[in-house]
């Protein structure tokens, strides 16, 4: 457990700018790497197949970019936010698609005018030659997933489904990785090129494999996590206490999450990001959810002494961004959760709780929130009823202000369904509070 720190930076970058600016440098010097390489190597066999060769090596670094953003790397994941990386590895692939698509269109038309031939008996040869099968399947993979991550056919999908065929990606990836290494020219130009193409992918592979399977493999089996209490909240809401050893060490924040399995109670292959509902303490983890779906609804079936498989903490959504004295937690339904743990992180300033339920009935641990509230001097706004019965809305600007009217001079922490999250999102805009000083949660893996 990482001992949260509510004290306002000042004088100091910002995290998520640290971040960004060491992510654009990153992409910027490989880029240059890229490009002088590009040069250095010489010209393809005609021009067309020298553009088809710029091409491809861009579309190997974005495959590279690819694996870096999805490696939920600690240092980018807690300033960044998974939600945010999940954003841009979206534009990214759609970026890598169209590349993909240029450069194997430039092939083909390139040897056909090299042979003087047709595009179509040009491409039926090419798939006769190995190298070039390999790249073409890798191509044909990142078309399928490309197809089904559009927001109409993902929308139809079941989250399983869609991610099982995601999956297939780490099979395009490796495709096109041995086609570069039986095609590629300019990687292989010289030694300085052959040792930064084979670091460049060992690192990202590295990353990958990291984030994703030896860390959570070695935190889970360092610290065996098991079920200690199912707590009915609610008829449809439950809390699940989670124990188990060295817990001090885990490197958990007050408004985090962690991905979430429970064997034997569903399949493994079901997960839920579900947030901290508690500070953590060193003891354990408290999860809050809601039953919206067949995984959520049978938590309260969860067996008392059970293995849990916790991956995370993930999110940015943390005190480690204050830059202001005082703060605003806007939350909505269960999106209380992170904002009831981050009120026990909660030690100095001045801060306001806005919380958005239909009803008093449906606001989830809103015993704790008052008490947290009371405790720390702090002031609960309850803003109940449906949007369309209100004469304002909730969020709108003028309402903002009349509830928070220094609300420019805050921290503004968001986290609630993803209507209610664009509204205010909107209505902070619109008051002008500045982009640094709003950090808001989207739940979601896909």
């Amino acid at each position: 457990m990482t001992t949260a720190s509510n004290a306002v930076r000042r004088g100091t970058v910002l995290p998520v700018r640290a971040a960004r600016g060491a992510m654009w440098t990153f992409v910027i010097v490989n880029v240059v790497i890229v490009e002088a390489l590009f040069i250095s190597a010489g010209e393809g066999k005609n021009g067309v197949l020298t553009v088809a060769k710029f091409f491809g090596l861009h579309a190997a670094l974005l495959m590279l970019f690819q694996l870096l953003l999805v490696a939920r790397l600690p240092w980018l994941d807690r300033r960044i936010g998974m939600d945010r990386l999940t954003v841009w590895h979206r534009w990214v692939g759609f970026t890598l698609l169209w590349t993909i698509l240029t450069h194997a269109t430039l092939v083909v038309l390139g040897y056909a005018t090299l042979d003087d031939t047709s595009m179509g008996k040009t491409f039926v040869a090419l798939s006769g030659v190995p190298a070039s099968l390999l790249g073409m399947l890798a191509a044909a993979v990142v078309v399928v997933i490309g197809a089904i991550s559009t927001r109409g056919l993902r929308r139809r999908l079941q989250y399983e489904v869609w991610h099982g065929l995601h999956l297939l990606l780490y099979v395009a990836l490796g495709l096109a990785f041995v086609h570069q290494l039986q095609e590629t020219t300019t990687f292989t130009s010289s030694a300085f090129a052959t040792a930064y193409w084979w670091i460049l992918w060992l690192f990202a592979f590295g990353s990958l494999l990291t984030g994703r399977l030896v860390m959570p493999l070695w935190r889970n089996s360092y610290h065996r996590f098991t079920v200690a209490a199912v707590v009915p909240e609610s008829d449809n809401v439950v809390s699940v206490y989670v124990t188990g050893r060295h817990l001090d060490k885990l490197p958990a924040r007050a408004g985090q999450f962690c991905i979430w399995r429970f064997p034997g109670h569903h399949h493994w292959w079901l997960a839920n990001p579900f947030s901290l509902s508690a500070a953590p303490d060193g003891r354990g983890l408290r999860l809050t959810a809601k039953a919206v779906g067949s995984t959520s609804a049978g938590l309260r079936n969860v067996p008392v002494g059970s293995r849990a498989y916790v991956e995370g903490p993930y999110g940015a959504f943390t005190s480690l961004h204050r830059s202001r004295p005082g703060a605003l937690l806007i939350a909505g339904g269960v999106g209380i959760t992170p904002v009831r743990a981050m009120l026990e992180d909660q030690t100095s300033g001045d801060f306001v709780v806005l919380y958005r339920v239909r009803s008093e009935a449906d606001a989830v641990l809103l015993d704790e929130v008052r008490h947290l509230v009371a405790l720390r001097g702090g002031r609960l706004h309850l803003l109940t009823g449906r949007t369309g019965e209100n004469a304002v809305p909730p969020f709108d600007p003028a309402n903002l202000h009349r509830l928070v009217p220094d609300i420019t001079d805050r921290d503004v922490y968001v986290c609630g369904p993803p209507a209610m999250t664009t509204a205010v999102l909107g209505g902070l805009r619109a008051l002008q509070v500045p982009a640094h000083q709003i950090h808001a949660e989207r739940f979601g893996l896909a």
